[in-house]
């Protein structure tokens, strides 16, 4: 059985279309297990009345964030399989039996992310893969973001990160290399994981003979300064965790010498004062804040 695990915060109706689509179109044997992150405006209740005995919901008393609330579900999980997906996402063909058997076709894989199309628009791809930049860079490079869907994608691959709107694992994966760390919040949290399960000598694979659609950035929007605090606290808290030695100093040194300033300059001089705020201060947050090993 596969559990499937989405965390809802202030999104009721994603998460509804979330739950009807998997039941109008997955036959494979799965429980919904929905968590609540702490939603101010009651959508915990709300979603207990309206999903009924089909679908666990868990209320959080506090939000936990991206990783802890996954965590959370996790923990009332009963599946061999866990399917962590994004509450805005929806599917419009059975998904869960490509991914359990990409998943045992080697006892390798640890993970494994589906192809990513953007809901609003269903011909492009957000994901095929991730490409990891340079070790003194904290970032990735999406192997095909916001191009036209074409048979360049559709061959199975390992990749360098799976992707944490959508990803499969199993129960023994998680008991040999651990649960994603709760270090981050929002941001980063798959691609740190990814590193965790490579150090733990698994694999991260896309398969994308499944194909998930993506509403993307429902909870949090883009250009928010909500966003920008999460994302540069995050980065650098990523570089500090998984940069080691010569790496870390030069890393570190990028941060500090290149992105920091750049991003700062970039804001005075479009007198984005709140950005500006949210920019530094996670920047703070990052190169003091608990790494959490």
């Amino acid at each position: 059985m596969v559990s499937i695990i989405t965390v809802n915060y202030n999104g009721y109706k994603d998460t509804l279309e979330l739950v009807e689509s998997f039941r109008q179109f997955e036959d494979y044997p799965h429980e919904f297990i929905v968590v609540d992150n702490a939603s101010p405006n009651g959508d915990g209740e709300r979603l207990e009345r309206a999903l009924g005995d089909t679908t666990r919901v868990i209320r959080s008393d506090k939000n936990l964030g991206f990783a802890g609330a996954n965590n959370l579900g996790y923990r009332a999980a009963k599946g061999d399989y866990i399917l962590y997906i994004n509450n805005d996402i929806i599917i419009t063909c059975p998904v869960l039996k490509v991914l359990v058997e990409r998943l045992r076709s080697d006892s390798q894989i640890g993970a494994v992310s589906p192809k990513i199309k953007y809901e609003y628009q269903r011909d492009t791809i957000q994901y095929a893969g991730y490409k990891s930049a340079n070790p003194i860079r904290a970032s990735y490079q999406l192997v095909a973001g916001y191009q036209l869907d074409c048979a360049d994608f559709d061959q199975p691959k390992r990749t360098d990160a799976i992707h944490g709107a959508c990803v499969m694992t199993t129960r023994k994966v998680i008991k040999e290399a651990g649960p994603m760390t709760e270090a981050y919040f929002l941001f980063y949290e798959e691609l740190d994981w990814s590193l965790q399960l490579h150090r733990h000598g698994y694999e991260t694979w896309y398969e994308p003979a499944a194909t998930v659609f993506h509403k993307e950035s429902m909870t949090i929007k883009r250009g928010s300064p909500q966003r920008l605090y999460y994302l540069t606290r995050s980065r650098i808290l990523f570089v500090r965790r998984n940069r080691k030695g010569l790496f870390f100093l030069l890393s570190i040194m990028y941060q500090l010498t290149i992105v920091i300033p750049k991003n700062i300059f970039y804001h005075l001089l479009r007198r984005e004062w709140v950005s500006l705020s949210a920019f530094i201060k996670g920047s703070f947050h990052g190169l003091t804040d608990n790494i959490q090993y």
